[in-house]
This record gives C-alpha cells, sequence and structure tokens, in this order.
C-alpha cells in the first residue's frame, strides 16, 4: 500500500526503552526509518533490536542534556514525543517538587526540544510531531492531578504548532493511551490488588491496551497516508473515552 514506507526518514522516540516506547520504535523501524531510541537508560537494549537503529541518552528534566542531544542527533524528520513521568497521590496531599519533575518532563522537554528541531523540518518542508499523552489528562485521574495537568499541556502546544508548521508540510497530533498493560500500570496499581482486573472490566472491549494497540497509530501518523491529519488528539482507550 502506497505511502506507509519511512525508508530515508529518521526518526526520534523519547521514553524509546519504555514499553509503549519500544513499541513505537519498533513499528517506525518496521516501516523503514532510521530511529534514534533516546531514555535516560536502557537505550541500547532497544536500539540494538533495530536495523540502524541507534542510542542516545537524554535526560528530559536537564536543558542542558536536551540540547547537547539536539546537537549531535543530526536531521530528523520524525519526532515521538513519548516519554512521561507520573507520580500517583491524592492532590491535596502532593508534593510541589513532584509537580516540578513532571512539569520538566512531560511538557518543558517536549518544548525545548520541538524548538531545537524543528526549524530543520521547516526547512526541508516535511516532518511528523507526535506527542503521547494520556487519557487521564483528557478525562481526568484520580491521583493524577499535576501528572494529567502537565499532559494536558501537550494538548495546546500540539494545536498551535498544527497551525504555525502546516504551509512547511510539518503535520502536529496528539495520541491519548487509555488504560494500558505496562510495567508502570501494574506499579501504581500494586497496592489495590485486583485493581487491574477491574479496570479492565470497565472498558466497552473488555481488555486493557497494549503498547502495540499505541505504537500502530503513532506510526501511521507519522507516514504519508496521514498528511491531512494534524491539530488532533486521538485517543487509544478501547472506548472508555469516546469523543
Amino acid at each position: 500500500m502506497d505511502g506507509l514506507r519511512l525508508d530515508g526518514r529518521v526518526a526520534v522516540v523519547t521514553g524509546g526503552a519504555g514499553a509503549i516506547g519500544a513499541a513505537i520504535a519498533t513499528d517506525l523501524s518496521a516501516l523503514g526509518a532510521e530511529v534514534v531510541v533516546a531514555d535516560v537508560r536502557n537505550a541500547e537494549a532497544v536500539a540494538a533490536d533495530l536495523p540502524g537503529g541507534r542510542a542516545a541518552v537524554v535526560d528530559l528534566a536537564s536543558p542542558a542534556s536536551v540540547e547537547q542531544f539536539s546537537e549531535a542527533v543530526g536531521q530528523v524528520d520524525i519526532l515521538v514525543h513519548n516519554a512521561g513521568v507520573s507520580i500517583v497521590e491524592a492532590f491535596a496531599e502532593s508534593n510541589p517538587a513532584g509537580w516540578d519533575l513532571m512539569w520538566q518532563v512531560n511538557l518543558r522537554g517536549p518544548m525545548l526540544l520541538t524548538k531545537l528541531l524543528l526549524p530543520g523540518m521547516l526547512a526541508r518542508r516535511w516532518g511528523r510531531l507526535v506527542f503521547v499523552s494520556s487519557d487521564g489528562a483528557r478525562a481526568g485521574s484520580g491521583g493524577e492531578g499535576a501528572y494529567a495537568a502537565t499532559k494536558a499541556g501537550l494538548f495546546g502546544l500540539a494545536k498551535t504548532l498544527a497551525r504555525e508548521a502546516a504551509k512547511a508540510g510539518v503535520t502536529s497530533n496528539v495520541v491519548c493511551p487509555g488504560p494500558t498493560d505496562t510495567p508502570m500500570l501494574h506499579r501504581v496499581s500494586a497496592a489495590e490488588p485486583g485493581l487491574v482486573d477491574k479496570i479492565a472490566r470497565g472498558i466497552p472491549l473488555r481488555r486493557l491496551g497494549t503498547p502495540a494497540d499505541v505504537a500502530g497509530l503513532v506510526a501511521y501518523l507519522c507516514t504519508d497516508r496521514a498528511a491531512y491529519i494534524t491539530g488532533q488528539t486521538l485517543s487509544v482507550s478501547g472506548g472508555v473515552t469516546m469523543h
């Protein structure tokens, strides 16, 4: 099928060593992209399994680390902002120090990295920006007030970039995973036995999402077949959220 290959494109996936990030990197690589797996740790293990894959250590909480990465990575055609930090706690009891970390990783880091890499896309008149947010940011999620707030900030950023970059052939979209079977979900639900099964029963499709479910949509948005899709926020939630 025409328009679904990414041969010759260079893609950066932040948080690329995590469950969803690794699935995204794998799908982009399978479509022919040269993938840079960017993470604070374990990026090499994921990149080693990708033809032509590269690994990079990037700490999104550190502007210096982000700037060093942007200078070293070279041409980037596809930028997938997948990295994220979540601290689960009731907002009234939350620690503002945790807010700062989530703001730095979940929102400021993507803003800075996009600012540094977007000019190259605009000059080449082709680019794809995909921001991985969360359905918790769209609908609210108990215990994730600060996390949801920082991830919700990606909506405004992505839509603004969609308007500003459209004339140069650069698209900008947001993908929002719903309940997804990842180590992070199991960690945050460990204190409440049976919670994961309860969540799955409440999903119309009666199962948790998988990293591959999310990766498939992200990969599609990076292809030429999705060239007319921009400024959109799309959920991968099994029907939990319907818009």
